[in-house]
């Protein structure tokens, strides 16, 4: 297999695992670098395994149901791979003061449901970063910590 072929591989491993219907927090150790960077525009960046396992432990705790999958076919070109997906979750676990625009009150009943992409670096066969822009306008909405003009 190519080097592209390889890093898609590891991260269609790490979207299935990490951010798919269950979480296996031991794919943290086995495919993200120990310093991984994890920045989405939602929430404050993420560095190292155990900032990654905490953001999702609370992440999930908050949101149960959480789960994201594939839009798209990954496209990866040297160390990068970009992915395009769908997910979100309800809220009905305890208050999460996790969003950059404030906290929603334990099990709030809201779901939320969007749309984002992500890019990934693939240094030495592990994710050294995973920074993705997601609707955040819409998921925010959603929750009512965002209202329309």
């Amino acid at each position: 297999m190519s080097k592209e072929e390889d890093n898609k591989a590891i991260v269609g491993r790490w979207f299935t695992s990490f951010w798919g219907e269950t979480c296996d927090l031991g794919i943290v150790d086995e495919l993200a670098a120990p310093d991984m960077l994890l920045h989405y525009s939602l929430h404050e960046p993420r560095r190292g395994h155990d900032d990654i396992k905490a953001f999702m432990t609370d992440f999930r705790a908050a949101f149960p149901n959480l789960a994201f999958g594939g839009a798209a076919d990954l496209i990866a070109e040297g160390d990068h791979v970009v992915g395009r997906w769908i997910g979100g979750g309800t809220h009905s676990g305890p208050a999460f003061s996790d969003f950059l625009a404030g906290s929603l009150p334990a099990a709030s009943g809201r779901t939320m449901r969007f749309t984002g992409t992500t890019v990934l670096r693939i240094e030495n066969g592990r994710i050294a970063e995973e920074v993705g822009l997601d609707d955040g306008v819409t998921a925010l909405q959603q929750l009512g910590l965002l209202r329309a003009a």
